[in-house]
C-alpha cells in the first residue's frame, strides 16, 4: 500500500513537473511572439512615363533658407510655423531644341543658336530641411496644411531668389565655358556661342 501510493505520488510529481515546464516553455513562447515584431512590405513599381532626356545641367545654386508663417487670430493664439528649407535650383539648355539650321559652318568658324537657359528644377532637400516649431494650431489637418504651405512658401522663395541672383545668366556664361573649348577642340576651329 505504501508503495503504491508512493508510486501515485511520483507519477503525479512527475505529470506535475511536465505540465508546468510545458506551461514555462509556452509562457516564454508566447512572450516571445508578442515581442517579436514582423514587417511586411508590398509594392508595386510602375512606369508610367519615359521621357528622352536632353537637358544640360549648367548651373546648380545650393540654397538655405528659414520660412516663418504666421496666421493672426483675434481671440485665439497666433498660428505659427518656422521651417528650415535646404534645396537647390538648378539651370540647364535644352539640347533637344537644338536643330540643323542652328548650326552654321564657315572655313575657319562654327556659329551654335543654342536655345536659352531655363530652370530645370527647384527641389527641396526632405531630409535636410525641417520644421522646428509649430505652435498654436488646434488641429492635426491644419497643422498639416500650414507646413505644406510653408514647403511651397521656401520653393517660391529659392526660385525668387535664384532669379535675383541671375542664375540664368550664369548658365550662359557657363554654356559658353563648357561648349566652346570643347567644340573648337573637336572641329580645329573657331566656335562663337549664340542664344536664340
Amino acid at each position: 500500500m505504501f508503495n503504491s501510493s508512493r508510486s501515485r505520488f511520483s507519477l503525479t510529481l512527475f505529470f506535475a513537473l511536465v505540465i508546468t515546464g510545458f506551461l514555462i516553455f509556452l509562457f516564454f513562447y508566447i512572450k516571445h511572439q508578442f515581442n517579436t515584431t514582423r514587417t511586411e512590405v508590398t509594392e508595386d513599381v510602375m512606369v508610367s512615363k519615359i521621357i528622352n532626356m536632353g537637358k544640360l545641367e549648367l548651373v546648380k545654386y545650393a540654397m538655405k533658407d528659414v520660412v516663418e508663417k504666421k496666421e493672426l487670430h483675434m481671440i485665439l493664439p497666433d498660428s505659427r510655423v518656422l521651417f528650415v528649407a535646404v534645396g537647390e535650383v538648378t539651370a540647364c539648355i535644352d539640347l533637344t531644341k537644338v536643330r540643323k539650321e542652328d548650326i552654321i559652318q564657315t572655313k575657319d568658324s562654327i556659329t551654335i543658336s543654342l536655345p536659352q537657359p531655363e530652370i530645370c528644377y527647384v527641389k527641396l532637400n526632405h531630409q535636410k530641411s525641417k520644421v522646428y516649431d509649430v505652435s498654436g494650431v488646434w488641429f492635426a489637418d491644419k497643422s498639416k496644411e500650414m507646413v505644406e504651405d510653408v514647403y511651397k512658401i521656401a520653393e517660391k522663395k529659392m526660385l525668387t531668389t535664384a532669379n535675383e541672383l541671375n542664375l540664368l545668366g550664369k548658365a550662359r556664361v557657363n554654356a559658353g565655358i563648357i561648349f566652346k573649348p570643347f567644340l573648337e577642340s573637336v572641329s580645329g576651329k573657331t566656335v562663337v556661342i549664340k542664344f536664340k
